[in-house]
């Protein structure tokens, strides 16, 4: 410890090292419940790519792990501290270094914050579309770790698709780039998608180049009410197959709509077994808008509303992003979990979620990307209660399994982390572990760099 902290000190300002073990103790977890976590012998707050390479460095001398963090908004346990480790957190590296309406790119530290980024470029008329719901807390060096996604994915795609080139330094603090700043590009590895989804486990992201797009016309938002998420299900499949792009496709359960009206007082029809949330944002939306509540109703829409204006399509939009931090708090706990299945599969994913919380006797709500598939199921439990906790597990595992029996994955966007290690290596299968396996130890041989995450 002594000579960690000495080599430490030797590069690094002395506000940027943290060793009081009550402060550091905040830094040992992120949002996830379930997860592991061990106390940090010290955090670092760098503030430039010469100071995380001079902790790289120092790590590797002293074979030390190292776990980045961002926000720690994390659903995964991906960012929880290893016993004795260096906690690298990068919130103090949060410039917008570069906003070029030419090229439509961005460059930024991770330190970021996604929602000050969408701001600064939309006040050049740009936009940068993944918006996960921790938008106004998460960053983007987060945001590229876990390969997030956000309520806008249906039609503008998820944060790998944003990621042009990256500056990333390695666990023995060479500092690599990757990508580019150019529409296309195919010279050699796409090593810059290798990093995105990679969960510090590979390398620290202190750079990177983002697409932009031109900022699109305000959304107009529609809300149908369903009596069962069958028939939303339904709606979201004939919404999809009819070849709608809508900006948005977003799915509540009467659970999470009680809950959301408990935390925010929203007014939302507590009635209902499912709201389907469809919004637009081309040019003129009405056509598109009316086309779509044609297809509710047909699928069973016990009632259609369309915004009036983009005022009130911004108060439904804020309900559904404090969905998740309404039914956190329903109980002392929760488990989030993220399993994305085939449009196709929705409704059986859904049907099977309320079969597994009656098994279980469990509160669980879903808001769901139903644009993609990618369902957060939410189980509220006492974790005062031992029994009450493991079947919370229990109920969690069995939603995943499911998932994987429909043909989905078991993360959309959280990542992997510590609380889905297992099955991720039911994912991938034996093989693909072991490539994978390969691939980390060709970057961080000496098994540095965030352990005991992903396998």
């Amino acid at each position: 410890m002594d000579e960690l902290l000495t080599r430490l000190r030797a590069g690094l300002p002395a506000d940027a090292l943290i060793t009081d073990p009550d402060v550091t103790a905040s830094y040992a977890h992120d949002a996830a419940s379930f997860c592991e976590a061990g106390a940090p012998a010290v955090v670092v707050l760098p503030r430039t790519v010469e100071e995380v390479q001079h902790v790289m460095r120092t790590a590797t001398a002293l074979r030390v792990p190292v776990v980045p963090q961002g926000a720690r908004t994390g659903l995964s346990g991906g960012a929880n501290a290893s016993e004795g480790c260096v906690v690298l957190s990068l919130t103090r590296m949060d410039r917008i270094l570069e906003i070029n309406p030419v090229d439509r790119i961005a460059v930024v530290e991770p330190g970021v914050v996604n929602a000050a980024l969408s701001r600064a470029v939309a006040e050049q008329g740009l936009s940068y579309p993944p918006d996960p719901s921790s938008w106004e807390m998460c960053t983007i060096g987060g945001n590229i770790g876990t390969a997030s996604g956000g309520l806008c994915c249906v039609k503008y795609g998820v944060t790998a698709e944003y990621v042009l080139g990256l500056d990333v330094v390695l666990a023995d603090g060479r500092l690599l780039t990757t990508g580019r700043r150019t529409a296309k590009g195919v010279a050699g590895y796409d090593l810059t998608r290798l990093f995105v989804g990679s969960e510090g486990t590979l390398g620290i992201v202190v750079r990177a180049i983002l697409a932009l797009r031109p900022k699109p016309p305000q959304q107009l938002v529609l809300a149908a009410e369903f009596p069962s998420a069958v028939a939303a299900c339904d709606a979201v499949c004939a919404i999809m197959e009819r070849g709608h792009t809508p900006s948005l496709l977003e799915l509540m359960d009467r659970t999470t709509l009680q809950a959301v009206n408990r935390l925010g007082s929203m007014g939302l029809p507590e009635t209902t077994e499912a709201l389907l949330l469809a919004a637009f944002d081309t040019p003129d939306p009405a056509p598109d808008l009316a086309a779509v509540a044609d297809l509710c109703t047909a699928a069973g829409a016990t009632q259609v509303v369309p915004a009036e204006d983009a005022a009130e399509s911004e108060l439904l939009l804020q309900a559904r992003r404090m969905s998740l931090t309404a039914l956190e708090a329903v109980s002392s706990a929760t488990m989030i979990d993220d399993v994305c299945v085939p449009r196709s599969q929705l409704a059986a994913m859904l049907d099977g979620t309320t079969a597994i919380a009656a098994k279980y006797d469990l509160t669980i709500g879903v808001c769901v990307h139903a644009g993609d598939g990618n369902t957060h199921p939410v189980v509220c439990f006492d974790h005062h209660d031992p029994d009450e906790s493991r079947r919370a597990r229990e109920s969690f595992d069995a939603i995943m399994a499911l998932g994987l029996e429909l043909g989905g994955t078991i993360t959309g966007e959280h990542g992997v982390g510590v609380l889905k290690k297992d099955w991720l290596a039911r994912e991938l299968g034996p093989v693909g572990v072991e490539l994978q396996r390969s691939l980390r130890r060709a970057f961080d041989p000496l098994g540095i760099l965030n352990p005991g995450k992903l396998f």
